[in-house]
């Protein structure tokens, strides 16, 4: 029994030495060394899309390269929006890139780096089935929208268009919604415009009629556990603004230039 004992003791020991880390005490930079989780709901062009087994878009170019200059190698984990933030705080991921909204509720669960983004949502309709609605102003008793669930774009819709009278839908992944406007089930989609725009281009009839001003900024999250990865993100994010790398991403992947965090020093 005393061998068990000690072993045991010896087994404690280690694992609070593991937990307290180096000299500072602090946790590490991320869950396991050398390796940046990432969690994101996929695909969500431009910003995130499976090229084969590979994630693409501009939020995987600019994690690639905050991850590099942190001597990181990135592992990507598919999973629902609905949920990502609350999975962040739980410590299921390092860090969220899913073309997320600064919002201050998810700021109350988890971190956000400094802004990347600038974002505002978009009306979809398709022209096949409803000419007529040119506007949200063409919106109301008798009409329904897609959103996703979860998303800035649901709660825009649900405090702006319910009061008009429209039905809105939620639908638990982005593509749900286009497929529900492409097949003349809802009347519009309201989501974040790149978006929209990546879908409208894509599929027949439908067009992006209205963007909608919210003044929204995409950050990307952190665990709330993870202080020092956040401090080392922030600062690799303005060296890239600094050195140019960031508007060079950006420009690989979009052609309107106020999304860029930059737009108003240029």
């Amino acid at each position: 029994m005393r061998v068990r004992r000690f072993l045991w003791l010896v087994v404690v020991l280690a694992l609070v030495a593991a937990a307290c880390g180096d000299d500072d005490g602090g946790i590490g930079l991320t869950q396991e060394e050398g390796v940046l989780t990432v969690g994101s709901d996929i695909p969500f062009a431009p910003f995130e899309d499976f090229e084969g087994e590979t994630v693409v878009g501009f939020d995987a170019d600019v994690i690639n390269e905050i991850a590099s200059r942190l001597d990181l190698e990135v592992a990507w984990i598919d999973t629902d929006f609905d949920t990502i933030f609350t999975q962040l705080a739980t410590g299921a991921f390092d860090v969220v890139a899913s073309a997320t909204t600064i919002t201050p509720d998810r700021s109350q669960q988890v971190n956000f780096t400094v802004p990347y983004y600038r974002a505002q949502q978009a009306l979809t309709v398709n022209t096949n089935e409803t000419p007529d609605i040119t506007s949200i102003d063409d919106l109301g008793e008798g009409h329904s929208v897609a959103v996703q669930t979860g998303t800035t774009g649901a709660a825009w819709a649900h405090e702006n268009l319910e009061p008009q009278g429209v039905e809105v839908r939620e639908f638990p992944e982005a593509a749900d919604t286009y497929n529900a406007l492409e097949g003349g089930t809802v009347t519009g989609v309201i989501f974040d415009e790149p978006s929209a725009v990546e879908e409208s281009a894509n599929r027949e009839g439908l067009a992006v009629v209205a963007v909608i001003d919210t003044d929204e900024d995409y950050g990307f999250g952190v665990d709330p556990a993870r202080t020092e990865l956040l401090d080392e993100m922030n600062r690799v994010l303005q060296e890239m603004f600094d050195d140019g790398t960031y508007q060079e991403i950006y420009d690989n992947w979009f052609e309107a230039p106020a999304g860029s965090v930059l737009y108003e020093e240029m």
